[in-house]
């Protein structure tokens, strides 16, 4: 099985198929796709300028949206080897039981759905490496109170996600599943009674 470096040398690759080129950018997306795969998928057309059903986009715009995936991968990459580094300093220093980051971290490894986003069409429309800049942000202070991507305040908990964990509190601005680590006990509970308000409506 190729990995992403083979597969995003064959996206550039202006000797191969432009059809090979196509493919090998949708499986990059089964090694590192942020919002999902076909979240993802979404996003990079729409930012890059094709449609996610063009079957022959411009190779340069495929490129484009290599780059913007490559650079998001980069920093998803340093933040793990950093996470990995804590953590054997923390097992080095007697920690040896993991908080919530790591717990969530878990499910997240290699960086797929680290922003999940259940529906494919709703999705942050900032550059992924930004988004994953936030994330991380978020990751690394108090919890707080609103989605650290966009900002959003309004969080509405929801059940039977296409992903671990199968429910979670999802932002109505951006569309991810907000990582329960980064949000405060108030924001968690005020994320269900949106629902339990959403529900009775």
């Amino acid at each position: 099985m190729a990995g992403f470096r083979s597969l995003a040398r064959q996206v550039r690759d202006p000797r191969c198929d432009l059809a090979l080129r196509r493919y090998s950018l949708r499986k990059c997306l089964e090694r590192f796709a942020p919002y999902g795969h076909r979240a993802t998928w979404d996003h990079l057309c729409s930012r890059a300028g094709f449609g996610p059903e063009d079957r022959s986009p411009d190779p340069a715009r495929l490129v484009a949206a290599l780059d913007e995936l490559e650079e998001a991968r980069s920093v998803w990459l340093a933040y793990e080897v950093e996470f990995a580094h804590r953590r054997k300093k923390e097992k080095h220093d007697g920690l040896r039981r993991p908080g919530s980051v790591d717990d969530w971290h878990r499910l997240t490894w290699g960086g797929f759905g680290v922003a999940w986003c259940d529906d494919p069409r709703v999705h942050p429309r900032e550059p992924l490496a930004e988004v994953l800049r936030r994330l991380i942000s978020a990751l690394e202070r108090d919890p707080g109170a609103e989605c650290p991507v966009c900002g959003g305040e309004r969080l509405t908990w929801k059940y039977d996600l296409a992903h671990e964990p199968s429910s979670g509190p999802v932002c109505t601005r951006c569309g991810i599943v907000v990582p329960r680590p980064v949000l405060t006990p108030e924001a968690l509970a005020a994320a269900r009674r949106e629902r339990r308000l959403l529900v009775s409506a």
